[in-house]
């Protein structure tokens, strides 16, 4: 027996004791998602119980240095707990733009005393982080942005505005572009962390056509940053939020694999058509457009683990987050597409108990968002034909 075929067994045994069987079950509603943080409140014991198993396990980030909360593990180790985690159909026990963004950054740029301070703390879900980059008049064009950080001896004085900055309402920090000096576009950009309760910081929800406020409006009114905050040298921000832009669209590319467990879109669409007499589904086309998808979704399954592979090795062209990233959410798009068409009239529902408050439609219609956040669609093909296919300019 190798030492991954022992691992594995142990595992496996480790998850088989200690994933609650609640936590085994499809996510139904935003409440069965763990953001963690300062304020969290799990909306069931075993939700609670998860986290923490996990958490001292170093799982929630399996692949960090154990010294920063991590759990240690391998590439391959940690594929390997990915897989046993789908086996059983266990949920993540904590989702965290601390996790699949700052933590990333932070491992690479941040200081010592900045990864001790911040890294375990995101491992075990006691601070949930939002993200301040995009501006009123820089979203696409994000180098343009204004926030300015004047400096005051060992602070900044961050004044600005940020805008679509998901959960900005709930989190307890934010990591933020500021602009630090006007002599360069991109070279005088700094990124900087600090306390979402700090004096002079202010959010206003943004309400979405879906009827969720998930994105808000950041303002930022003499906010005091301490200069110990910045992450990297001053002015040289860009390059941390290039770098972290990439595991951005790592993340968001995520969406196009779909949830755990038993399809939503095919046993919605049996739920409503039904089945023929060779136990198909009774809608030759919708039947086709389905196998189809899920033909798409298995191919990019399997570029994902490539994918995700060459990135831990350090061999994945710096440009691929953004072809993952425009697959995955047309591909997300796709399924809640197909999700609207086979549930017919009654997807359409927006308020009862038995549609789950128009969950089908309210997830449709975020979708849309997809194809802008984490930059727009026409913007990530615009990257992959420029350096991936290096096809000529305009």
């Amino acid at each position: 027996m190798t030492d991954l075929d022992q691992f594995r067994q142990e595992t496996r045994a480790w998850l088989d004791e200690n994933c609650p069987p609640e936590m085994r079950e499809p996510v139904r509603s935003d409440a069965d998602v763990c953001w963690g943080g300062r304020n969290f409140e799990p909306s069931s014991p075993a939700q609670k119980d998860w986290l923490d198993r996990m958490g001292a396990r170093g799982w929630t980030v399996p692949d960090w240095p154990t010294e920063y909360g991590g759990g240690g593990l391998s590439a391959a180790e940690t594929k390997i707990l990915r897989e046993e985690m789908a086996r059983i159909r266990a949920r993540n026990p904590l989702n965290s733009f601390g996790i699949s963004m700052l933590g990333p950054a932070l491992l690479k740029y941040g200081t010592e005393e900045q990864k001790l301070d911040h890294l375990p703390k995101i491992a075990r879900g006691e601070i949930r982080w939002c993200q301040g980059y995009s501006e009123p008049n820089a979203g696409s064009d994000l180098a343009s942005l204004a926030a300015s950080a004047e400096s005051d001896g060992d602070d900044y004085i961050v004044n600005g505005q940020k805008v679509w900055t998901s959960y900005a309402d709930k989190a307890d920090w934010i990591f933020c572009l500021v602009r630090t000096s006007k002599e360069s576009k991109q070279g005088g950009i700094s990124f900087v962390l600090f306390d979402m309760e700090s004096p002079g910081v202010s959010t206003k929800p943004i309400l979405l056509i879906s009827g969720y406020s998930p994105f808000c409006e950041t303002f930022m009114d003499g906010v005091r940053v301490p200069k110990k905050n910045r992450v990297h040298d001053e002015n040289k921000g860009w390059d941390v939020a290039k770098y972290l832009l990439g595991h951005e669209r790592e993340m968001i590319s995520g969406m196009g694999l779909g949830g755990q467990g038993e399809s939503p879109l095919v046993a919605g669409a049996i739920a409503t058509i039904g089945l023929d007499a060779d136990g198909r589904l009774a809608d030759p086309l919708l039947r086709a457009q389905i196998a189809h998808f899920e033909v798409r979704t298995q191919a990019f399954r399997a570029m994902s683990e490539r994918f995700i592979d060459e990135l831990k090795h350090g061999t994945a062209h710096p440009a691929q987050p953004s072809m993952m990233k425009y697959v995955g959410t047309e591909l997300n798009k796709q399924r809640n597409e197909l999700i609207m068409a086979a549930g017919g009239s009654d997807a359409l529902e927006w308020e009862s108990e038995r549609s789950n408050g128009g969950a089908p439609a309210r997830a449709w219609l975020r979708t849309k968002a997809n194809s802008i956040e984490g930059g727009t669609s026409e913007v990530q093909l615009n990257i992959v034909a420029k350096r991936i296919l290096e096809l000529p300019g305009a």
